[in-house]
């Protein structure tokens, strides 16, 4: 079992910066990958980025460019540096940690951080 707390989140006028960050309970090295999703009110969830065991990184287009996700080993941590913030990034953002066992892989999330941004 993984346990995750997200702490970060908050209210941002449009062009401004947070960062999120995502405890975990367990070594990053034992998580096969990790990454942030995000949902709006009457809109589906989707991956904002992702960052797998090697360091591999993928992010949603829409956030190419503004948004980093980083992983500090010794900390159990990983961040979600948010920069250049529009309207449209206003989501529940939750933090996942996948982990695989042989053929089995379970889910984690975190319980999730408001961000808002403001125009």
């Amino acid at each position: 079992q993984v346990q995750l707390v997200e702490s970060g989140g908050g209210l941002v006028q449009a062009g401004g910066s947070l960062r999120l960050s995502c405890a975990a309970s367990r070594s990053l090295f034992s998580i096969n990958a990790m990454g942030w999703y995000r949902q709006a009110p009457g809109k589906a969830r989707e991956l904002v980025a992702l960052i797998a065991s090697g360091g591999i990184t993928n992010y949603a287009s829409s956030v190419k460019g503004r948004f980093t996700i980083s992983r500090d080993n010794a900390k159990n941590t990983v961040y979600l540096q948010m920069n250049s913030l529009k309207p449209e990034d206003t989501a529940v953002y939750r933090c996942n940690a996948r982990v695989v066992n042989g053929p089995s892989e379970s889910d984690f999330w975190g319980q999730g951080t408001q961000v808002t941004v403001s125009s």
